[in-house]
């Protein structure tokens, strides 16, 4: 069966900044982002799947968008590649119990293939519609550091121009945090075909996140 798309409505809309809350908290940000018709995202999406996680995180961790499981659940990295990272987190000497997690996009974008939902990437466009949600959670945390899993992340936080492969795993002064890296998607380990390719690929994850302890005072 051929694939279907699901974004076929428009409204007029090109950003998220007008459903912002005045003098913002993250209580405030996660109830009104539930009403955001910022993009046409928010059409098929089933909800908005905010950012989780401690309102205090020196870490804030931005992957692309939410996945069908996300989606579903209302809450982000609770599928296949939320494991992926819970794990890669233990073995690079982070508590993943400090770490606040979003993503770029907060609707889940998807194309229909049968009864499945795949995943399609974000476009420009849609990236910086919702751009805005993810300025204010970082200015509302105020994280020591934002790590961006992926390309998405990373282009939306340092610019269309930023390559995740020239530069993971180096950290980068920025506006909104005091250092900003990027490093690759958990969901690359879990495209990878060869068993292989697929610990080289979390290999190169552990190696990057276990750079945030000598860089970042964890704990109390």
């Amino acid at each position: 069966m051929a694939e279907r798309s699901v974004h076929e409505k428009t409204n007029s809309f090109t950003s998220a900044e007008p459903w912002l809350p005045t003098r913002p908290t993250l209580p405030k940000l996660i109830a009104a982002a539930k009403q955001c018709q910022g993009c046409d995202l928010y059409l098929p999406a089933t909800q908005t799947v905010f950012g989780e996680g401690p309102a205090t995180a020196r870490i804030i961790m931005v992957g692309e968008q939410p996945g069908d499981q996300e989606d579903v659940a209302g809450k982000p990295f609770v599928g296949p590649a939320g494991r992926i990272l819970d794990k890669a987190l233990v073995d690079a000497g982070v508590d993943r119990s400090t770490v606040y997690v979003t993503n770029a996009v907060k609707h889940f974008k998807f194309v229909e293939r049968g009864k499945r939902r795949i995943h399609a990437k974000p476009n420009s466009a849609e990236m910086a519609a919702c751009r805005p949600w993810l300025r204010a959670e970082i200015e509302v945390i105020q994280p020591e550091l934002v790590v961006c899993l992926g390309a998405t992340a990373a282009q939306s936080i340092m610019g269309r121009d930023f390559r995740v492969t020239q530069s993971r795993g180096q950290f980068f002064p920025h506006d909104w945090a005091r250092l900003v890296m990027a490093t690759i998607h958990p969901s690359a380990v879990l495209r990878a075909i060869e068993a292989e390719q697929r610990h080289q690929q979390y290999a190169m994850l552990v190696e990057d996140l276990s750079q945030i302890p000598k860089k970042i005072k964890l704990g109390a």
